[in-house]
């Protein structure tokens, strides 16, 4: 390629050229800032005692960006973030609670569709959930297993997870309370580990969006928005939240260092990435190997026979012109 076939590729990128969300730099954070678009592209504009630093947002590089509170950001910026498909999610402080999020238009909706489809059926709905408790406990479901039996199973496994861990750090009997009427009164590690769920919450809900699937749409969850954020959550409670939140058992400002701790261990783990791929391995198993990047169609036509056809083609030719219409 000469040179100038370069620079015109890299005046114009594709679809395909752009990172994909597994490969990204994850999620950014932002709170108390203001974003803007200048003539070189989106930068946050902090402003201290010493005046305004500009920091330039490497926005191509990312799949999602976390508004937290204090943050404004103008329509310029919005449109350039759509255009690089970086969806946003407005969150609270320190990435607890996630809002709302807006999704690019050019974002694919192939993985909506797989999600609708198993979601509709009761059959289908049914094998993702068993997938989903295969895959947060690392064996097999029982033949036949009900809905019923797998939360039953399910609250024992957590139960035993809880006991073992009270038994680690000497903390005595645990029960899990999330009461926000009296949420002063409660113990860190339910404190900790309300704060540290929240956090996880932000990042699994950033991957759904980045994935365009629907975070309403869950297979044992149902009637909130966020069903499905909370059916893929709970893969990695007992890997990430829940040993965290007993480590905090005697801090002082447990909520506080579950979120920093947590921060630092998404980055280790490369959690993000790690949520795509299950969620992609859930909602169409039968092709987890044969994953690719995708083709460079923003939008196609629907087909019951043949699957998805281009669109922006003129089909006339296709059709026998003596047909009576």
């Amino acid at each position: 390629m000469n040179q100038l076939s370069a620079r015109r590729r890299l005046a114009a990128p594709t679809l395909v050229m752009l990172p994909r969300v597994a490969d990204s730099l994850s999620f950014l954070y932002l709170d108390v800032v203001r974003v803007v678009q200048d003539d070189t592209g989106v930068c946050a504009l902090i402003d201290s005692s010493r005046g305004t630093d500009r920091i330039y947002l490497p926005i191509a590089a990312l799949s999602c960006i976390l508004l937290g509170p204090g943050t404004s950001i103008t329509q310029p910026a919005m449109a350039t973030i759509a255009r690089h498909g970086t969806s946003m999610v407005c969150v609270g402080s320190g990435g607890v609670r996630c809002y709302a999020g807006i999704l690019p238009d050019s974002l694919t909706t192939a993985w909506l569709e797989r999600q609708t489809r198993a979601w509709a059926d009761d059959a289908t709905r049914l094998a993702v959930a068993i997938r989903m408790y295969e895959r947060r406990f690392g064996v097999p479901a029982p033949v036949g297993a009900t809905l019923a039996q797998l939360r039953g199973l399910e609250g024992q496994r957590v139960k035993a997870l809880y006991r073992q861990l009270a038994r680690r750090y000497r903390i005595g009997r645990f029960k899990r309370s999330y009461d926000l009427a009296a949420w002063d009164q409660q113990d860190p590690v339910n404190l900790a580990l309300s704060a540290a769920n929240a956090c996880l919450y932000g990042v699994v809900h950033a991957a759904v969006l980045g994935l365009g699937c629907s975070p309403a749409l869950g297979f044992i969850h149902s009637g909130t928005q966020h069903a499905f954020v909370y059916d893929i959550a709970d893969l990695y409670k007992a890997e990430v939240t829940i040993p965290l939140a007993f480590s905090l058992h005697a801090s002082t400002d447990p909520e506080r260092e579950a979120r920093l701790r947590l921060r630092d261990q998404f980055r280790l783990l490369r959690l993000l990435p790690r949520i795509v791929i299950d969620i992609q391995n859930l909602l169409d198993p039968d092709n987890a190997a044969q994953r690719t990047i995708p083709k460079e169609t923003l939008v196609e036509l629907w087909d019951p026979v043949v699957g998805a056809v281009p669109a922006g083609v003129n089909y006339g030719n296709e059709i026998d012109e003596e047909a009576p219409w």
